[in-house]
This record gives C-alpha cells, sequence and structure tokens, in this order.
C-alpha cells in the first residue's frame, strides 16, 4: 500500500489515547559490526516535547543547566543513572566537552546521548546559539543502528496524514541515504500504531 493508504488504515483504530506512529526499516545484507550507520535526521513537524539539559560554563534561562562545578555531584553511578533517564537530549559548550566525556561519557555514550558536532555541541556559548540547538533537537531525530532493524517514532495519529508523510519521506531517505547499498539494504519499509499490526508500506 501506498503511505497515504496506510496512514488511512491505521486511523481507523480506535483507543482512548493518541497513538504514535511508528516508522520500521527492515534492513538485508548489513554487517553491523562494519557498517556503521550513526545520523541525525529531519523531522519537520514536530510532535512531542524533548526533555534537554545543558552542560554549560553558565546558567541559562533556556534549559535544564548543569554548569562546570555541579559536575563533581555526578560520579555517584546512581545519580547519574537518574539523569540520563530524565532527559531526552544533552547539549554542551564546546569547551567543556573533554570535562563532559570523562565524567559522563561512560553512561550517555552507550545509550546514544552525547551532544556532538551533528546536534547538541555549541561552539561559542551565548543565548542565541543555546536557542539555536534547542530548535533544532525539537525538529531532529538521531538515529543508531543496533541491529538490521530500525524502528522510531515519526508522528501521531492525531496529525494530518500530509505532515506524517513529509517526517516519513524526511526520516526514510536519511537512513537510505546512510546505507552502504542504500535501497539495495531495505528489506522492508512499514508504519505501526502504538497498539497496532505493522503494515507495509510501498517505498517509491
Amino acid at each position: 500500500m501506498k503511505i497515504e493508504e496506510v496512514l488511512n488504515e491505521l486511523k481507523k483504530e480506535e483507543r482512548k489515547f493518541d497513538q504514535t506512529i511508528d516508522l520500521i526499516v527492515n534492513l538485508k545484507g548489513i554487517n553491523l559490526k562494519r557498517d556503521q550507520v550513526n545520523i541525525v535526521a529531519s523531522l519537520p513537524h514536530k510532535f512531542k516535547d524533548k526533555k534537554v539539559c545543558g552542560f554549560l560554563t553558565g546558567k541559562s534561562n533556556l534549559v535544564h543547566t548543569i554548569s562546570e562545578p555541579e559536575f563533581f555531584a555526578y560520579n555517584d553511578k546512581k545519580v547519574l543513572k537518574n539523569l540520563v533517564k530524565k532527559y531526552d537530549f544533552f547539549i554542551a559548550s564546546a569547551s567543556l566537552m573533554p570535562k563532559v566525556a570523562s565524567v559522563f561519557g561512560k553512561i550517555l555514550g552507550p545509550v546514544g546521548k552525547m551532544p556532538s558536532p551533528q546536534l547538541g555541541l555549541i561552539m561559542q556559548e551565548n543565548e542565541k546559539n543555546i536557542k539555536d540547538a534547542l530548535d533544532k533537537i525539537a525538529t531532529s531525530v538521531k538515529i543508531r543502528l543496533k541491529e538490521a532493524s530500525i524502528k522510531l517514532a515519526i508522528g501521531k495519529l492525531s496529525m494530518k496524514n500530509e505532515d506524517v508523510k513529509t517526517n516519513f519521506e524526511s526520516v526514510y531517505r536519511a537512513i537510505e541515504n546512510a546505507l552502504p547499498k542504500k535501497k539495495e539494504n531495505v528489506k522492508n519499509v512499514m508504519l505501526k500504531t502504538s497498539m497496532g499490526k505493522p503494515l507495509k508500506v510501498e517505498v517509491a
């Protein structure tokens, strides 16, 4: 089915809450050790708020801030784990990155939440650059290949089909372009709701 037909089918499911729409891209011919896929894709239509924390030299009114003198409090593993659970994304001033890596890297790295030049690294710390980083995070998604299947949320059932379709196309193209053999590495593409069954999508 074409994406418009799939979205119409998904909307037939009636639940008492606004279900998330997940994109599933199943892959083939991928060597997980050799083929590193680590990308940031754009989600033009925002559908949920993301909790962001900043490692900054000074306090900011725009984001919850952990300044350098407070880093020592996170030497406690339990406190560190709670921090990672609480926030979806982390931003950091570039000048602090060596210390951020040594204090927070062992927990943020494995879960893909370390600030990076692609998303979250602020070269010059000022309110404009912090706001720009937060705006980019609001309409972006990080994708790391851990298995031969990629699954991520791209919208909500309450959204217009056209907006979900735009998010779908933006994310899918970013994934396809990052694969070593592009479309040849794609086994199939599906969409599903939180509680529903996956439906296959025809991709041109």
